[in-house]
């Protein structure tokens, strides 16, 4: 796994730009070298305002949007166009605005998918999606995301992976939850081996409530006790924070680009 590496701006809307300016090269780079690119969406204010930025950044049409295949890192298990669903605010956001392979965005079920109010089938169902979308060189329950979006909750959740949970346990690519701290307390989630499973993970954090998690998630803490420690990419981890996030980092791991 990889080294995370952190990144300061001055402010959330200032991150959000940089976000997405950041992501569009990073898609360009990889369609470039002649093959489609993944993407794992993730909601949140900063998740959606990255999105909303990129929807409105100079060059996103670089970006071959149907060469893109669209996941979620994370889902509440509700109805599709529940206000509340991640999804939801990611087709408001961007992909209303752009032209994606319907075929290729694929959302978390809800309770009003093909196995109801089952979120354990549910999970079992995206979890047959990512085995079934692994190239051969891919190893792990996912397949090779190209980039891996979080946010991080201020007791140190990513996804919907909580802090004790049994979720942080399992090997699987993506789990039920129940029981979850924040409502509503049923979700979708990928698991800590199906994230890393990311050539890159990207770890959004603004606000200064978010502060200490973000400095445990550096620190030497496991991630049963805070999920955020164990979210890396196999080949760059980023934490890209506004200056309230980061205002507990100790000063030789910050960097203002």
């Amino acid at each position: 796994m990889s080294v995370p590496e952190v990144l300061i701006h001055h402010d959330a809307s200032l991150l959000a730009k940089a976000a997405a300016a950041r992501l569009v090269t990073r898609l360009v780079d990889v369609q470039a070298a002649a093959r489609s690119a993944a993407l794992v969406l993730t909601g949140g204010g900063i998740g959606t305002a990255v999105l909303a930025e990129l929807a409105a950044a100079p060059a996103r049409d670089a970006v071959d949007w149907r060469r893109l295949d669209i996941w979620w890192g994370d889902e509440r298990f509700l109805p599709a166009g529940h206000p509340e669903r991640n999804e939801t605010g990611a087709r408001e956001a961007l992909l209303r605005h752009v032209d994606t392979d319907p075929e290729r965005v694929r959302p978390m079920p809800g309770p009003d998918g093909p196995d109801g109010a089952d979120p354990e089938a549910a999970a079992e169902r995206y979890a047959g999606w990512l085995t079934a979308a692994r190239r051969p060189e891919d190893h792990g329950p996912a397949p090779s995301f190209d980039v891996l979006l979080l946010g991080i909750g201020p007791e140190g959740h990513v996804a919907s992976l909580f802090p004790g949970l049994p979720a942080l346990y399992d090997d699987r690519a993506a789990v039920a939850v129940r029981g979850a701290p924040k409502p509503p307390p049923t979700r979708l989630s990928l698991t800590l081996p199906a994230i890393r499973c990311a050539r890159e993970v990207w770890v959004l954090a603004a606000g200064s409530e978010k502060a200490r998690a973000v400095r445990l998630a550096l620190s030497d803490v496991g991630p049963v006790q805070l999920p955020a420690a164990g979210a890396r990419g196999w080949q760059r981890t980023l934490f890209l924070l506004d200056r309230a996030a980061a205002a507990s980092l100790p000063p030789e791991l910050a960097r203002i680009p």
